[in-house]
């Protein structure tokens, strides 16, 4: 079957990240950004392409410091492939520069510096014409089981971080986008998640990054077993699941202005140095619990079935694969095919 593009928006973007994340010490190599640019613009079906691609503002990929001149020759490498920018991902943890949003003064001031040089970026990339929409990508850069230390007064703190990072990034003209895990602690359930987001109440700034294969994990309460929405032993009959993704979506998609297309097999998985969080797989894993197209339309319908339009590209992440498997022409065609499946979907003109 030909691959037929019924709607021009949203844009399709690739993540690339990827390469960079769950690779390194006690781990793969890490597959540098010139590479996945090649595999994410070579990868073609029936004559569509991705559009763009996402970013992560750290070395050896994109660095946080990088130079106007570093900027303007990335944006001559991405342009040179008929790509675009979108998201940002900016690097607010420790082990990158930043700091815990729940953490000291000095955590919190580092985190915030993290985001304030991510917004420079982004602002510059789109200045550069390379960059056309899109967030800068935020957590608390901090567990759940640090968080669990005081609830209730660290979340307060996260909450704080987050107005401060609002305020950042309305000075350059941003918004931010949270992205909730089972591994970052006040966003690691779907009820903490909005309690959040009401917390900071800067609608307008800050919103919600959904990934798929991440907020599968929500529906079962990993690391938040009282929020949890599907039952004990459930056997993934397709009613209860959408039933529990349409329950988690009422509260989340009023929030989502950024969108993960991805696929989980209902575990999780760590790699390198990042903590365990919900395991990506490849679109057609056998052992898939979601149905990518149908599940994204939780995510990118309103609930009377309207095209929210609430995001200009849709961005598959797809972490922790084996090199091998990044490397092979055939899992971009793939992954592309089922990303223009969910643009024919729920997509718009």
């Amino acid at each position: 079957m030909r691959a037929v593009s019924a709607h021009k928006l949203p844009a399709i973007h690739n993540a690339m990240w990827p390469g960079l994340v769950g690779k390194g010490p006690g781990a793969e190599p890490p597959i540098d950004l010139e590479t996945m640019l090649d595999l994410t613009a070579a990868a073609e079906v029936d004559g569509i392409r991705f559009d763009g691609v996402d970013l992560f503002l750290f070395a050896p990929h994109t660095d946080i410091d990088s130079t106007d001149d570093d900027l303007k020759r990335l944006a001559d490498r991405i342009r040179r492939r008929n790509l675009t920018v979108g998201s940002v991902v900016a690097p607010v943890w420790p082990p990158t520069g930043g700091g815990s949003a729940m953490g000291s003064d000095d955590d919190r001031q580092r985190f915030l510096t993290q985001v304030r040089k991510a917004c420079v970026i982004a602002r510059k990339l789109a200045a550069l014409g390379i960059r056309r929409n899109g967030i800068v990508r935020i957590d608390s850069a901090a567990g759940p089981a640090e968080w669990a230390l005081d609830p209730n007064g660290n979340t307060r703190r996260v909450a704080e971080t987050f107005c401060q990072a609002c305020s950042i990034a309305e000075d350059h003209g941003e918004r931010l986008a949270a992205e909730g895990e089972i591994c970052w602690g006040g966003m690691h359930s779907w009820k903490r998640m909005v309690q959040l987001l009401e917390l900071v109440d800067r609608p307008k700034t800050l919103g919600f990054q959904a990934d798929m294969a991440h907020t599968l994990l929500f529906t079962l309460g990993y690391n938040a077993p009282e929020d949890r929405i599907l039952p004990e032993g459930f056997d993934w009959a397709p009613d209860t699941l959408v039933e529990a993704l349409r329950t988690m979506t009422r509260s989340l998609r009023p929030w989502t202005i950024d969108f993960h297309v991805a696929q989980n097999d209902a575990t999780v998985k760590g790699s390198g140095s990042h903590d365990k969080t919900g395991r990506h797989c490849l679109p057609n894993d056998p052992n898939g619990k979601l149905d990518i197209v149908r599940d994204a339309g939780a995510w990118m319908r309103d609930e009377r079935g309207v095209v929210t339009r609430a995001f200009g590209h849709i961005c598959w992440d797809g972490c922790m694969f084996p090199n091998a498997v990044m490397a092979d022409p055939a899992t971009w065609r793939d992954i592309l095919g089922v990303m223009i499946a969910v643009r024919n979907a729920h997509g718009w003109d």
